[in-house]
């Protein structure tokens, strides 16, 4: 009676620890993935590249610059239409001069065109005070960028 006890325990013993192996045979279990879900693949997974960042447009710069335009100067709504127009213009006219990246002395002579034409525009849609205002804080907002980077390079 003991023999057969332990036959029946032995028996039942092997079909436990062999219940992993059949399962995989099955295909209900696999050393990869977990026993009872959807496998995962063995392939391994391609990281998403990057996307691109895009320049900002001609009208997101002029858009970010305006606010402290039309502070320094206290532009009223048409003023601040004409600048905000003139500047857009000069600014996509730059823009598409980088893209064509012409030689540097034709470069510098379309940069002096398009400046010229923005100012000549400027001049006849704002008032003399405001317009010697606008060149002033066009040129020192140049001036601070110069000297910030001299600084930088002394340090």
């Amino acid at each position: 009676m003991k023999s057969t006890q332990t036959l029946v325990f032995l028996t039942f013993l092997t079909a436990l620890l062999c219940v992993a192996d059949l399962a995989a045979q099955y295909g209900y279990g696999s050393p990869y993935g977990n026993r009872y879900g959807r496998r995962q693949s063995t392939l391994p997974r391609v990281q998403e590249t990057p996307k691109e960042v895009e320049p900002p447009t001609a009208e997101e710069v002029v858009d970010q610059q305006m606010p402290s335009i039309t502070e320094a100067l206290g532009l009223n709504p048409f003023e601040e239409a004409v600048v905000r127009t003139t500047l857009v213009q000069s600014v996509q006219q730059r823009i598409e001069l980088q893209i064509l990246e012409l030689e540097p002395l034709k470069m510098k002579e379309e940069y002096e065109k398009i400046f010229k034409r923005q100012n000549d525009e400027l001049k006849a849609g704002l008032p003399e005070d405001k317009y010697n205002a606008f060149i002033e804080l066009q040129e020192n907002s140049f001036k601070s960028k110069k000297k910030k980077k001299k600084k930088k390079k002394k340090d």
